[in-house]
This record gives structure tokens, C-alpha cells and sequence, in this order.
């Protein structure tokens, strides 16, 4: 591989590419929503049991003043999502909403002109590299799908109550309690009965 060959990434599974300059105003909205085709692929990269519907609403905004060349993200996103309980292996069918931002600026080398934030005026994290002018809103609104799934979904009445104090489940699939585990044999203990006794 030489100094001038490129890695190229597989395509994203719901990609809806917006090319920076090809927005008219500075105030956009688009509303994207997936494939059925897309809906398998997501599903198969999260490790869904399906994904039956995503779709959002996009508002992209071109920043002005010191920011200029930014493009600030917000979106809300809507799916239908089944996952798989973690105790029983049931699915779970899931509806999911929730809304998201991001925060995009041009990919400026370190050797040129630093970009100067107010760190007051921005509510998202660290700026993200707007690579080529474009802002793949489809892509952006599939990883905030996969931040917003239940890492630990359970089947509705399914409760989880965990491990005992030796790191293992009880023989019923939850941790003892206190009040049920065998006493500890110490020499605090054996002063404590002789006390109870008097």
C-alpha cells in the first residue's frame, strides 16, 4: 500500500449522505426513513431480532460569526425494534424514541488556523470532522438508535435480582439475602450470641 492509497470503509447499512454546500439556507430539515432492506442490515449490526421501522426528522443548521463552516445536528428519531430478553431469550418488542444533536466542523489540519469555540454557546460534545463537506444524517441517526436500546432488555414480569456475594445466582436464579444466607462464624459472632443470651 502506498502513501497515496485510501482504506475504504463498507458503506454505512442506512446512510442518507447531505452534502454541506448543497443546502439552501442555513435552517434544513429532512426526513429520512429506512428501507426494509436497511431495517435487516441494522438489525443484523445492533443484534436485534428485527428492526421493523426507523425513521427521523433532521434539522441541520450552518453556524455563522466565529463558527462559521460548522453545521449543528439536532434530530429525533422514532423505530420499532424487537431485542431479546437477557434471562428468558424471549423477544421483546421495543418502541423507541428519543432525540439527539451533534456538532459538525470542517476537517482543518493541525499546521493551519485552530477553530475558537465558546464553549458557553454549545451543548453537544467535542466538534466531529466534517469530512469531504458531507454529513451522513442516516449514519448519525443509527448510532444514536444504538445508544438508545436497553442494553438489558427483560420480558415484561421478568425480573433480574442478580448475584450473591459470592458471584453466583441462587438455586431459584436470584441472590440470597442476607437475612437467608448462613451466618458467618467469627469471633464478633459468638460474642454477639452470648449477649443475646443475658
Amino acid at each position: 500500500m502506498t502513501g497515496t492509497d485510501k482504506i475504504t470503509l463498507p458503506a454505512p447499512e442506512f446512510s442518507r449522505p447531505v452534502a454541506v454546500e448543497s443546502l439552501h439556507g442555513d435552517h434544513v430539515t429532512r426526513e429520512i426513513a429506512a428501507s426494509e432492506a436497511e431495517c435487516r442490515a441494522l438489525a443484523v449490526r445492533f443484534r436485534l431480532e428485527s428492526v421493523g421501522r426507523l425513521s427521523a426528522s433532521v434539522h441541520l443548521t450552518r453556524l455563522r460569526g466565529h463558527e462559521s463552516g460548522m453545521v449543528r445536528v439536532r434530530g429525533t428519531l422514532a423505530a420499532e425494534v424487537v431485542q431479546t430478553c437477557v434471562v428468558t431469550l424471549e423477544p421483546v418488542p421495543v418502541t423507541v424514541s428519543d432525540t439527539f444533536g451533534a456538532l459538525f466542523a470542517p476537517d482543518i489540519p493541525e499546521s493551519e488556523a485552530e477553530v475558537t469555540l465558546d464553549p458557553f454557546a454549545l451543548d453537544e460534545d467535542s466538534p466531529e470532522p466534517l469530512i469531504d463537506g458531507v454529513i451522513d444524517i442516516g449514519e448519525l441517526t443509527a448510532q444514536h438508535l444504538s445508544l438508545a436500546l436497553d442494553p438489558y432488555p427483560r420480558a415484561p414480569g421478568v425480573a433480574f435480582s442478580g448475584f450473591d456475594d459470592d458471584g453466583a445466582l441462587d438455586s431459584d436464579g436470584a441472590a440470597e439475602t442476607q437475612a437467608d444466607a448462613p451466618p458467618v462464624s467469627s469471633p464478633f459472632g459468638a460474642l454477639l450470641a452470648l449477649k443475646r443470651r443475658h
